[in-house]
């Protein structure tokens, strides 16, 4: 299939498959930093300050990478949008 399009389209392709890795692979490692990071390795140091009552290690543990993980799905799609438009490919 590659073969038969024109030099410029394949790059074009290329370039934003790319630009979708980077995206994906810089949110999953916020995801991954927040859930992993602050919800089991820096638990007990972020337990020291508070958040609507709560100490912070453990909210980060039980809503906080939620929270997160559904910021970062609007992200996604705002950013992938984007992209969309910057490369050219519609719906």
């Amino acid at each position: 299939m590659a073969e038969n399009m024109p030099s410029g389209e394949s790059q074009n392709r290329q370039a934003y498959w790319r630009a979708n890795l980077k995206l994906l692979a810089m949110l999953l490692v916020i995801w991954f930093v927040v859930s992993f990071g602050f919800g089991i390795l820096l638990e007990d140091w972020l337990n020291q300050y508070r958040l609507f009552g709560f100490k912070l290690g453990f909210w980060f543990a039980q809503q906080g990478s939620i929270f997160t993980f559904v910021v970062l799905i609007f992200v996604y799609a705002f950013r992938m949008r984007a992209l969309d438009r910057k490369f050219g490919v519609g719906d």
